[in-house]
């Protein structure tokens, strides 16, 4: 799989340019993201009617919000939802009403350790109206009467998500979602959107060994909502990655599937392994990987992130902004995608086709000439590994995490025997 040139300016212009829009589990907000998207990738949008049952759950309240406000008795805004989003709480009721001191505090949400940014805070399931703002500002309010304002409905509608399936040469399908829920977060998640944006309009220009499924859908409720609407599709699934907070100067964090020793699992600690990174165990909370692996289905299906949620100060406040993810976080995240792809579109099994001692490898120009180059040395272990372990039963990975060699000088090896006619597909 050759590597395009996408270049982190194109992803952080599409996060810039998305960055603005107030997106929630349903909503306006999502269909103008999903439109934005359909300029790069070919998404089909699915709207999901309020009240739809999805296994445990139910379809909500379609939620859209026009503007909203804080004002004091004479009249100045102290707090405005077209001057930042989080503002609000996600979700919130509508509310035109005058109310004291002591009521606002009751249902303003502050982060008194970290004074000077705004928190973001939802309530999807539970009706209620509220707004965020610096701690600084709500404790330099003076005591008296101010004016609310929510101008937003909650009311029956349906849940939208974009889906975009790219055919490859078997129906095998890799997954690929990430969530498109989160009002103006630039790593959680706009971060995951542009990188899954990009990779999907470069695997459209790639020879595909397996079919590619991409998922631009809100957290948790869209992820079971494909599923429940999905089920029978679900077994094509061999591989799968949750992207989420792809833009941060942390390192690559890879979390594992619930089964712990995928072939994306194992792909993924390769790569990283020599690039860099860390690979976390499963555990059952986080993204959507929680959903495409319940036990009831059990998905091959990690994610992947730089640092790990919630444990950058930043997380789900105003300060995970554009000044907090970079241009070459995204390029990185990007090009360790491509890699991991790569690895699994090149994994399969080979036989050796003269398996009694080895072949004579010189006269077919495969040893070197001159001895003590360490290139040459390393390409023929490659060689000698693919030859031994290739009995039809052991992956071109396998002979990789057996023999230590990066997977590129295993299948590079792989190509070579194969002109030489001493391996064969198995």
């Amino acid at each position: 799989m050759g590597l395009e040139v996408v270049s982190g300016e194109e992803m952080y212009h599409l996060a810039e340019r998305l960055y603005p829009i107030c997106r929630s589990i349903t909503g306006n907000g999502v269909r103008e993201t999903l439109n934005i998207l359909q300029e790069i990738v070919p998404l089909e949008l699915h709207e999901v009617p309020t009240g739809t049952s999805i296994f445990d759950w139910t379809v909500p309240k379609e939620w859209n919000i026009r503007d909203a406000y804080v004002r004091n008795m004479q009249g100045e805004k102290l707090i405005a939802f077209d001057r930042c989003n989080l503002h609000v709480v996600n979700y919130s009721t509508p509310i035109s009403a005058t109310v004291s001191l002591q009521e606002l505090k009751a249902h303003t949400h502050t982060l008194p350790d970290h004074p000077q940014w705004i928190p973001y805070r939802t309530s999807y399931y539970k009706e209620d109206w509220g707004f965020c703002m610096s701690h600084d500002q709500l404790q330099s309010l003076p005591d008296g009467d101010y004016q609310v304002s929510i101008d937003a409905s909650l009311e029956n509608g349906s849940l939208t998500y974009g889906e975009c399936l790219l055919p490859g040469d078997t129906a095998d399908e890799i997954l690929i979602s990430t969530h498109v829920c989160h009002p103006s977060l630039a790593n959680d998640n706009l971060s995951g959107v542009a990188v899954a944006a990009f990779l999907a309009r470069h695997l459209r220009q790639c020879n595909r060994r397996y079919s590619y499924r991409f998922l631009f859908i809100p957290g948790t409720i869209g992820s079971i909502a494909w599923l429940a609407l999905n089920e029978p599709i679900t077994g094509s699934i061999r591989h799968g990655v949750v992207l989420s907070g792809v833009g941060d100067r942390g390192s690559i964090t890879y979390k594992r599937s619930r089964r712990g020793n995928a072939e994306v699992d194992r792909a993924f600690h390769h790569v990283l392994d020599a690039r860099g990174g860390q690979v976390i165990e499963f555990h059952p909370y986080g993204y959507d990987e929680r959903q495409f692996c319940s036990p009831g289905f059990d998905l091959p299906v990690g994610c992947m992130m730089r640092t790990p949620f919630g444990q950058y100060p930043e997380y789900h406040t105003s300060a995970d902004n554009l000044s907090f993810i970079s241009r070459e976080s995204l390029q990185d995240s990007f090009i360790v995608c491509t890699e991991v792809l790569s690895v699994i579109e090149d994994n399969r099994v080979y036989v050796n086709q003269n398996p009694k001692c080895e072949p004579q490898l010189g006269r077919r120009g495969l040893y070197r000439s001159v001895g003590g180059e360490t290139h040459s040395r390393e390409t023929e272990m490659a060689l000698l590994w693919v030859l031994n372990l290739s009995d039809g039963t052991q992956s071109l990975l396998d002979i990789a995490e057996r023999s230590g060699c990066r997977f590129r000088s295993i299948r590079d090896a792989a190509e070579r025997l194969i002109e030489c006619g001493l391996l064969a597909a198995a």
